[in-house]
């Protein structure tokens, strides 16, 4: 079996895009890039990549950790683990899959498309 080997990206949302864009720039983060979406992409070193996506105002922001695996095709998970959503190809991608913990939170598990 393949294990998750780290964290691949973390995921945010906010309400102003040019104001968390602001502050991650301010904390040294350069944009990889943006979209015409209002969001984007940071980096800084080589830790994971920040991805920030604004959201309507009336809707809650959120944070999430993507886990990062090398081989999603490979990845045979315990099958009392609660899977919310199998591997399935991104549109930007990768493969990710959702699995939530004895706490009700959701973790996205993201591996490379199979070659």
């Amino acid at each position: 079996m393949t294990a998750v080997d780290g964290i691949a990206a973390v995921f945010l949302e906010t309400h102003n895009w040019g104001r968390a864009a602001w502050f991650f720039t301010q904390l040294g983060f350069e944009l990889d890039f943006e979209t015409d979406h209002h969001s984007g992409q940071f980096r800084a070193g080589d830790g994971p990549t920040v991805f920030v996506a604004e959201v309507p105002d009336d809707q809650p922001t959120g944070a999430q950790l993507v886990l990062r695996i090398p081989d999603a095709e490979a990845y045979r998970p315990d099958p009392a683990l609660d899977v919310v959503q199998a591997f399935e190809d991104t549109h930007y991608g990768t493969r990710e899959m959702v699995v939530r913990d004895p706490d009700g939170r959701t973790w996205t598990i993201q591996g490379p498309v199979a070659s």
